[in-house]
């Protein structure tokens, strides 16, 4: 049994981690969901529901078992998000890997400092290495490898998201196959499937 002690810690507590409070936190927390979609089921989208169907049908074979048809179903569910997965990253990362201007996000902090810095107005006259800084952080735009690290460093967050997504979806679809191949096995030692 809780001491009274620790209930009024725990009620202290609670309060801190009960979502936001304010309007603008409410409804910034009301887009989370929206942000890619891959939360919502592929039977909510009637054209990744049919490309589901479809495929599941694929999976099944001829003339399937009405078992065995729900089973693929399954399968293809998983496959489809995965595509859907995939395909958010592949559009995260191309965003601005295509982005000739991208400058990561660090770069904004530097620029600002380097504006403060020279902020004695457009005439004064700074020191060579201070000149060279203030240009190279004004100008600076990263290329190649060193674009994609930045990039991949500023999508971190959302990159570690989508790998959750990918892999509670593999992780369903590794569950599905082999429910599909059991009750396949089950229904050729028992002759009904051809």
């Amino acid at each position: 049994m809780s001491s009274a002690r620790k209930i009024k810690a725990n009620r202290a507590n609670s309060r801190f981690s009960t979502g936001p409070n304010t309007a603008q936190g409410k409804t910034h927390a009301a887009q989370n969901a929206r942000s890619h979609g891959l939360s919502v089921s592929v039977l909510l989208d009637r054209c990744r529901s049919a490309e589901a169907e479809n495929l599941a049908r694929e999976i099944a074979g001829e003339g399937p078992t009405h078992k065995i048809l729900s089973l693929a179903r399954r399968v293809a569910e998983a496959q489809i998000d995965l595509i859907r997965i995939r395909q958010a990253r592949h559009d995260l990362l191309s965003r601005d890997l295509n982005d000739p201007e991208f400058r990561p996000r660090s770069y904004f902090k530097d620029a600002d400092a380097t504006i403060k810095m020279v902020a004695g107005g457009p005439d004064a006259v700074l020191p060579p290495p201070v000149a060279e800084l203030a240009d190279h952080t004004l100008h600076w735009k990263p290329q190649g490898a060193e674009k994609l690290a930045h990039i991949v460093s500023d999508l971190a967050p959302k990159l570690a998201a989508l790998d959750r997504y990918e892999g509670r979806a593999l992780s369903r679809r590794k569950f599905a196959i082999r429910a599909l191949d059991m009750a396949r096995a089950k229904a050729t030692a028992l002759g009904s499937v051809p």
